[in-house]
C-alpha cells in the first residue's frame, strides 16, 4: 500500500495526512494507543477536566473527540471499502461534544475505549485487499479513499497529541 495522493481526499484533510510521514500506516495506527497512554499517564484526576482557555475542550473531551473521530473515520473506511456509493454524512465535532458525556468519564476509561475502537479499525483495515484500500467513496460531499482515511486517522491523533503537548503542557 502506498501513501494517498492529494486527489484522494479533501484539501481540509491535508494537515492530518501531512502529519504522517511514514509510508506504512498500520504500524502508525498500532503504536498510537500506547503513545497516547504515555502522553496522558501522568495527568492527575483533577487535571483531566482542565481547559487552557474559556470555550476550549478539556483533556477528557479531547480524548472523547479522538474516540468520536476514530468511529467516524473507521465507519467511513469500512463503508467505502465495501463499495458504498451513498454520500456518508459529515459530523460537527463541536455539536457532538455538546451532548457527549466525556467530562464525566475518567481519562483511563476513555483511553481504554479509544484503544478498543482503534483495534477494531486496525482489524478491519488489515483484512482489506489492494482494491479495497484504493476504493474511493463520498463522505461529507467530498471524495475520499480508504487509504486516505487510514492516514487521516493517524494524522488526526497526531494533531491532537500536539495540541495536548503545546496547549496543555503535557510531555511524554
Amino acid at each position: 500500500m502506498t501513501r494517498p495522493l492529494e486527489s484522494e481526499y479533501a484539501p481540509d484533510y491535508q494537515g492530518y495526512v501531512g502529519r504522517v510521514t511514514e509510508e506504512e500506516i498500520l504500524p502508525v495506527l498500532r503504536a498510537q494507543p500506547d503513545d497516547l497512554d504515555l502522553l496522558l499517564e501522568r495527568v492527575t484526576p483533577e487535571r483531566e477536566t482542565y481547559r487552557y482557555a474559556e470555550g476550549k475542550w478539556s483533556i477528557r473531551e479531547i480524548a472523547g473527540h479522538l474516540i468520536d473521530g476514530e468511529r467516524v473515520f473507521g465507519y467511513r473506511a469500512f463503508c467505502i471499502a465495501r463499495g458504498e456509493s451513498q454520500n456518508l454524512p459529515g459530523f460537527d465535532q463541536n455539536d457532538y461534544l455538546l451532548t457527549a458525556p466525556y467530562d464525566r468519564i475518567e481519562l483511563e476509561d476513555l483511553l481504554s475505549e479509544f484503544r478498543l475502537v482503534r483495534l477494531a479499525n486496525i482489524a478491519m483495515l488489515r483484512s482489506l485487499d489492494e482494491e479495497a484500500w484504493a476504493r474511493v467513496g463520498t463522505a461529507n460531499d467530498d471524495q475520499v479513499s480508504v487509504r486516505a482515511l487510514a492516514f487521516i486517522m493517524g494524522g488526526h491523533v497526531r494533531h491532537h497529541m500536539g495540541v495536548l503537548k503545546e496547549r496543555y503542557g503535557l510531555n511524554a
